[in-house]
């Protein structure tokens, strides 16, 4: 009897120490009665969320048309001045940095898991070039195409871009669809009960 326990603990070791150890794992809690029993410690927890970095939410976008002009104080426009009228297509990417997360921001309490959670931030916007386009451009007679003119209204579109996203409220659904994404990804972890502060 000593023999075949002895027997049964060696086949144990030499598969526990392969990388198929859920069959011996298997094997020994059917052979002992002895359940699993996975603990989601903190540090753990805190580790899968950082390893996002940056969670991207919402995706913002814009058409307008944008004008820019230079003018002359004394000569009329079609003399001195430039004029330009752009079609622009841009977006506005926002959501969650996890970067600064720290131990503290999550506490665990078996199935219980609080996680303060990264105010939402805007990540980037641009003009897709594919889609933004000059309709017009009319030059005065006297004074050669301004180079910059183009790049100082694309610049202009960027900024205008941001402030509607911002007033449409692009930080709130940011927030939102973090919240959701990051509850669905704790469930999948084994907690039942989620809150974010």
């Amino acid at each position: 009897m000593l023999g075949l326990v002895f027997t049964a603990l060696a086949g144990w070791f030499v598969l526990s120490q392969n990388p198929g150890r859920t069959i011996a794992s298997h094997m020994w809690s059917a052979l002992t009665g002895r359940t699993l029993n996975i603990d989601m410690s903190q540090p753990t927890v805190v580790d899968r969320v950082q390893r996002l970095q940056r969670l991207e939410t919402v995706v913002y976008t814009m058409d307008k048309v944008v004008t820019g002009a230079r003018e002359n104080s004394i000569l009329p426009d079609f003399l001195a001045g430039d004029r330009l009228l752009m079609l622009v297509h841009g977006e506005v990417v926002a959501g969650i940095d996890f970067s600064g997360l720290k131990s503290g921001d999550v506490k665990v309490s078996k199935r219980h898991v609080r996680l303060h959670l990264p105010a939402a931030q805007v990540f980037s916007v641009r003009l897709d070039s594919a889609k933004t386009r000059v309709y017009s451009r009319q030059t005065g007679l006297l004074v050669p195409t301004d180079p910059d003119l183009e790049t100082q209204v694309r610049q202009e579109a960027e900024r205008e871009l941001q402030e509607s996203a911002l007033a449409d409220g692009v930080l709130r659904t940011a927030q939102q669809n973090a919240t959701s994404t990051i509850s669905s990804l704790l469930q999948g972890l084994g907690f039942e009960t989620i809150e974010f502060d």
